[in-house]
């Protein structure tokens, strides 16, 4: 352990407990002590070496001594206190007392001791503060002021030495005042290293902290303009921080997020505390030129100052306000969101389609019942209201027919239940596809009479056979051709035309009838979803039949567009490859083919207009 180390830690126990966590601090604090307690000791050691060559001294001389010694007073007054420029103002007064003390007994402004006047302001200047560098050098001014006045009066003693003496004297009072002088500008130095490496240290902590912080810092005009960015943005963005200096950043905030980002900016200028959640373009890395890529981040703002619109120290005018944001990548946390909202909205779904079902069904189930129950009451009383033969045959015809319909729902949705589970079954064999058309057009063909609707097929003699299920391929007919002639108004058409497209069978069933709506056609497909409200409906039916043909459809890696305008038509083309090949897994293709029928959209207007006339007018809902 070294002396130096021993004063410092002597120094260091003397400090008040305001200056001990501060490195700065305790330094000045170690710099003003230091010097004083030095001196004041030297003056103890000096004191009998002075008496043993001086003799007796005079009442000045024990004051001179006396005022040397008091600088140990100043350092327990800053000890106890820990008021630094108090001290410093203290020993400025202390200092101009001793010079104007001696100077006015050895000859006033011409004393030797007057130059020492010089060294009072430089003394304060170690104190860093302006108010009492300017108290000392007006201290100084006016003890030299005083010695002038007090010499032109004559109310000073007439100096009593020689020439030589006052030489002597002169010289001794320059050197003493420019070591002085010189202690105080190494001690200056000091104090201007130590603050230089305090800075550079909390320089280098803050650099580290930005460098290695997931979180963007930046300084911002109230215009937006970015003063300060730190360099974890450069990881946010994938772009150098020059060039977000400035409007860069704000160039790269999406234009619909653009009002929101300046007006939380200015808001956080005047002084509140503001949060925003925007979208900012990004550069990821290897991306192609052009390719637009953005990542919403929250941003925290609060003014740089909370005194924001005062002067500055030195009377400036006042200062533009400034913001500091605090920038995070929340993009996981909106895709959580939007997530959480896409589940939310299925789940409403489900429950429109879960009351939409119960509707539907208490409907279709409950008037064949009505009709089973009424009717077959009546044969169980036939003695009491005297039915006859035709009419008891003519109540179990309804009896069978109402039986059928049932029975046509809950296979409906037994088949339903099969393909959402998975466990429908595709019995893939070889069969005419136009025997199965005619066939399924023939069943239908009455009820379209009855209807008064013209029911017209065109499927060429020579269709290929197909390899699929031909029970499958049936319902698929019968079910869309029965959802034509059912939505298709008296003195309508109803269209079924086959023919061969490649390696694939194109099935086309198109009616004059009532269409569908824009906003129904995106629903089309759901299980249990009918157009138009449940409880206003026109026909009858459970909302299973196009469900369970898109079911099929997707089950033969097939394809199903819809295309429909409401009051104009529908037209639903099938394409069924030739040869169905029974997958072993879930592959690609069939995921493919399953996404195709999961989507329809709208086609515009415009692509209507060029269909020919011998056509309805079209709305092109496709995968």
């Amino acid at each position: 352990m070294t002396v130096l180390s021993i004063i410092r830690d002597c120094l260091d126990a003397l400090l008040h407990p305001s200056a001990r966590y501060d490195a700065l601090t305790r330094a000045r604090h170690r710099a003003f002590m230091a010097p004083r307690l030095l001196g004041s000791l030297a003056a103890f050691a000096a004191f009998p070496v002075y008496l043993a060559t001086r003799g007796v001294p005079s009442a000045i001389e024990v004051a001179a001594f006396a005022w040397l010694i008091a600088p140990i007073l100043l350092s327990w007054f800053l000890s106890r206190t820990g008021r630094y420029e108090g001290a410093h103002v203290l020993s400025s007064l202390a200092l101009a007392g001793l010079i104007m003390a001696v100077a006015g007994t050895t000859g006033g402004i011409e004393s030797f001791a007057a130059i020492w006047l010089v060294v009072v302001p430089l003394e304060a200047a170690l104190s860093a503060s302006r108010r009492v560098a300017a108290f000392a050098s007006l201290l100084a001014l006016s003890c030299a002021g005083v010695l002038i006045l007090a010499g032109q009066l004559g109310w000073l003693p007439a100096g009593d030495a020689s020439a030589a003496q006052r030489g002597v004297l002169m010289a001794f009072g320059v050197a003493s005042a420019t070591l002085y002088a010189a202690g105080l500008a190494f001690g200056a130095e000091s104090l201007a290293r130590t603050s230089v490496a305090l800075l550079l240290r909390e320089e280098e902590r803050y650099r580290l902290l930005a460098r290695n912080m997931s979180d963007v810092i930046s300084r911002h005009r109230r215009n937006g303009a970015v003063q300060f960015i730190s360099p974890a943005v450069e990881a946010m963005l994938g772009m150098p921080v020059a060039q977000l200096l400035g409007h860069g950043l704000f160039d790269r905030v999406h234009v619909a997020d653009r009002p929101a980002y300046l007006t939380v900016l200015s808001d956080a200028a005047r002084g509140d505390v503001r949060s925003v959640e925007f979208r900012l373009r990004r550069e990821p890395a290897g991306s192609e030129r052009g390719q637009v890529d953005f990542i919403w981040v929250e941003m925290r703002c609060r003014p740089l100052d909370q005194d924001i619109g005062r002067q500055d120290i030195d009377g400036d005018a006042t200062r533009e306000a400034e913001v500091v944001g605090v920038m995070r990548d929340v993009t996981d946390r909106k895709l959580a969101e939007q997530a959480l909202d896409q589940a939310r909205s299925a789940a409403e779904a489900a429950d429109a389609a879960k009351t939409r079902f119960l509707a539907t069904m208490s409907h279709e189930l409950r008037t064949p019942l009505n009709a089973i129950i009424g009717f077959s009451e009546m044969i169980a009383q036939e003695q009491t209201l005297m039915l006859g033969a035709a009419q008891r045959k003519e109540y179990a015809q309804l009896i069978n027919d109402s039986g059928q319909h049932l029975l046509s729902v809950v296979n409906g949705i037994l088949d339903m239940s099969k393909m959402e589970s998975g466990n429908f079954e595709i019995a893939s064999e070889p069969f005419a596809p136009r025997a199965s058309l005619m066939h399924c057009c023939n069943l239908l063909a009455l009820k379209a009479r009855e209807n008064g609707i013209d029911l017209i097929t065109d499927a060429p003699q020579d269709l290929p056979v197909m390899t699929g299920d031909p029970r499958a391929f049936k319902q698929i007919v019968l079910n869309l051709v029965a959802n034509a002639i059912k939505f298709t108004e008296r003195g309508g058409q109803v269209t079924v035309s086959a023919a061969v497209s490649g390696s694939q069978l194109a099935l086309r069933i198109s009616d004059t009838g009532v269409g569908i709506a824009a906003d129904d056609l995106k629903r089309i497909g759901a299980p249990f979803f009918q157009a138009g409200k449940t409880y206003q409906r026109r026909h009858e039916g459970t909302g299973l039949g196009l469900s369970i043909v898109k079911s099929l459809v997707a089950l033969h890696l097939g394809e199903l567009t819809v295309q429909s305008r409401l009051g104009e038509g529908t037209s639903v083309t099938v394409r069924l490859p030739l040869v169905y090949t029974p997958p072993q897994a879930k592959t690609p293709d069939r995921m493919a083919a399953e996404s195709k029928i999961a989507t329809l959209t709208p086609v515009p207007r415009e692509e209507l207009q060029d269909q020919s006339h011998d056509q309805p007018a079209l709305v092109k809902k496709s995968a």
